[in-house]
Parts: structure tokens; sequence; C-alpha cells
């Protein structure tokens, strides 16, 4: 195995994703699945693609804060919320998360502020830097004044954006969000994703009964930057520990 691919993450991420991780270091390394089957050059392939959107990360969000001051803007905007009921609703896997991810070409987010301290607007300054999605804001207090955020127009609604989203990112408390869900399914979104901190289990099951995508409780920017090989260099301190020089400029 070669020293580079050994990296241990701790902190923002659970069991699931860690296996999966290993998983995915292991069949680049032995060129076999855990079901024994040769992948040939693809994995490599991926590796090579993952390292220069890891490198084009660090280069686009350098400035960009790390995973201490984006749980702190969550706490402070009301999305992180103290747990009081028993979570029985299970989301996607990491690899169902990479393919919705994958699959998705336009965000709105919903609930988008114009405080640099608040988690949507890091969630938005990283997406518009270092993906290639399209991104639309909706806020509709904001829309009134006619602001406009990171050089961008932010929508009223959902339903007033130029074309309709695949996916609908929502940073909103969590007894708003069966409503959003709801305008997401009658706009025809693909993917509902509610931000980390935020549970619903009635708007989850909403938009799962809707045929929707459901993500709940995951950050995307961190979802994005960790399936793309850019969760460290993308201003996040994840407690990794790795043995490969990290691009830092």
């Amino acid at each position: 195995m070669k020293e580079d691919l050994i990296r241990i993450s701790v902190g923002l991420e659970d069991v699931e994703d860690i296996i999966w991780d290993l998983d995915q270091a292991l069949t680049y390394a032995t060129g076999t699945n855990r079901e024994g089957e040769k992948v040939g050059e693809s994995a490599a392939d991926q590796r090579a693609a993952a390292e220069r959107a890891a490198q084009l990360a660090a280069e686009q969000a350098a400035f960009d804060a790390d995973a201490a001051c984006y749980l702190r803007s969550c706490q402070k905007g009301g999305q992180i919320m103290a747990e009081t009921t028993e979570r029985t609703w299970e989301g996607p896997s990491a690899p169902e998360r990479l393919n919705i991810l994958r699959d998705t070409r336009s965000i709105a987010i919903v609930g988008m502020s114009d405080k640099i301290s608040r988690a949507s607007y890091f969630v938005a300054t990283y997406l518009l830097s270092s993906s290639r999605y399209t991104v639309y804001f909706v806020n509709p207090i904001l829309a009134a004044k006619g602001k406009e955020v990171l050089g961008q127009k932010v929508y009223a609604s959902l339903e007033d954006l130029p074309e309709v989203p695949d996916m609908v990112e929502i940073f909103r408390r969590n007894e708003d969000l069966p409503g959003v869900v709801q305008e997401a399914i009658d706009l025809g979104a693909k993917t509902v994703w509610m931000q980390l901190g935020s549970w619903n289990e009635d708007a989850a099951h909403l938009g799962e009964n809707a045929g929707l995508n459901v993500v709940m409780d995951r950050c995307v920017k961190i979802a994005h930057a960790r399936f793309h090989g850019g969760l460290h260099l993308a201003g996040f301190n994840t407690g990794v520990i790795s043995s490969k020089r990290q691009v830092t400029a």
C-alpha cells in the first residue's frame, strides 16, 4: 500500500463514512474491491480526478474557515439544535450521497444569509468557488431589499428561480422544514438536503414519499469536499492524520 493512502478521519464523520473511505483506499491500493472484483484502472483515474479537485479547492478556498468556526455559525443560525427525540429515520449511505452529488447540476440555497458568519454563507462561498454547480439564493427578506450576496441575485421564493433546481438545500429551523420540503416537491426538485444540525422526520418522510432524495443533518460543503479529496484543503480542520504532503498554494 502506498504511504499516502493511509488517512484516519475523526470528528465530523461517522463510522459508516470512515469504513467507506477505507474501502475506497484499499480498492485503489489493491485493484480489487471488497467483493473481490477487479476494478482495473478506474480507481486510479478517479483518484487522479480527486487530486485535481483537491488542488483546485486548495487554491480557491484557502480563505475559508475551519470546522470549528463553521459549526459555531450553524449554532448562531439556529441549525444546531439540542436532540430531544429519538432518531428513527435513516438517510442515504455514503455511496448514495456521492451519487446524489454527482447527479446534481444546480442547487438552490433556501435561507441564504448575507452575514459572513452564517453557515449558509460559508457553504455558498465554497460551492461557488470549488464546485461546478449552478447556485441560486432564496431569502424573501433580502430579495425585498434588492440585495445581492456574493455578487448574485437573491430570489424571494423557489418559484421565482429561472429554472427548477436539482437540489434544494435548506437552512431553516427544524419546525420550518416540512413547509420548505413541500415547496421543493411542488416545484419538481430531485433532492432536498437539510443542513447539518437539522432534524425533522416528518419532513424527511414527506420528501421520500414524494420520490425525492432526502439528506438530513449533513453539510453539502463537507460532503462535496470529502468525496472530491479536498475536505482538509477546503478549510476544515478535520483531524486527519496523513503522511501525504498537503497542497497549500
